[in-house]
C-alpha cells in the first residue's frame, strides 16, 4: 500500500523538475568535465603575456593526464605545478613584483607543507617535470598527477617555472625558480 502512495509522488517530482528546466524555473548544475583545455600564458613581473599554446587535461585510471602543445619556453626541464588560485597575475613580496605570484603556492589541500613528487605523499601540486625539446623549444611530452583529477583544476592555476624540479624541498619548492607561464582553468560543459 505504502509504494503505491509513492508512486504518484515520485511521478509529480519527475514531472516538476522537467518541466522546470525545460522551461527554465530551475537550472541544472554545470558538470565538471572529464578533459579540459587550458590557454596557456607567458607570464612576467609586467603581467600576463601573450598565449603560448594550451594543455589538455584528462582523467585516467592513472590520474590526471596533461598533454601539452606549447611553444616558445627555453629548451630543458621545467618545474610544473597546480597552484592554490586561480589568478596569473603578478604580485609582490618584499617590495619585489614577481611573474604569478598572485596564484599562491603549491595546492596543498592536506596541508603536508611538503615537496615530494606527483607520487610522493606531499602537496598534491606537484606534477611531473615538463620537458621542452632543444630543436623547436617546443613541449609536447605528457605530463602526470597520479593523486590528481580534472575536477581539482577549477578555480586553480597550472604555472610553468624557468628551471627543473628535483621533487625535495632543498633548495626551496625543487629549484623550479620563477614562474614563465601560467594557465587557469573554469568548468567547461562536455
Amino acid at each position: 500500500m505504502r509504494h503505491l502512495l509513492l508512486l504518484p509522488i515520485t511521478l509529480l517530482s519527475v514531472i516538476t523538475v522537467t518541466l522546470g528546466v525545460t522551461f527554465g524555473l530551475f537550472t541544472p548544475l554545470p558538470s565538471l568535465a572529464a578533459e579540459q583545455q587550458i590557454e596557456m600564458f607567458s607570464i612576467s613581473s609586467q603581467g600576463i603575456g601573450d598565449s603560448i599554446g594550451s594543455v589538455i587535461a584528462s582523467d585516467s585510471p592513472q590520474g590526471l593526464v596533461i598533454k601539452p602543445s606549447l611553444h616558445g619556453l627555453p629548451a630543458g626541464e621545467h618545474g610544473f605545478h597546480l597552484h592554490e588560485i586561480g589568478d596569473c597575475g603578478p604580485g609582490e613580496k618584499d617590495g619585489v613584483a614577481l611573474a604569478g605570484l598572485a596564484a599562491g603556492g603549491h595546492w596543498d589541500p592536506d596541508k603536508t607543507g611538503k615537496h615530494l613528487g606527483p607520487d610522493g605523499d606531499g602537496h598534491r601540486g606537484d606534477l611531473s617535470r615538463l620537458s621542452v625539446s632543444n630543436l623547436n623549444n617546443e613541449a609536447i611530452a605528457t605530463a602526470r598527477a597520479p593523486r590528481l583529477e580534472v575536477s581539482d583544476l577549477y578555480n586553480k592555476a597550472l604555472i610553468i617555472h624557468a628551471g627543473g624540479d628535483n621533487y625535495s624541498d632543498t633548495p626551496p619548492l625543487g629549484g623550479g625558480g620563477q614562474r614563465i607561464a601560467c594557465g587557469t582553468s573554469s568548468i567547461q560543459d562536455n
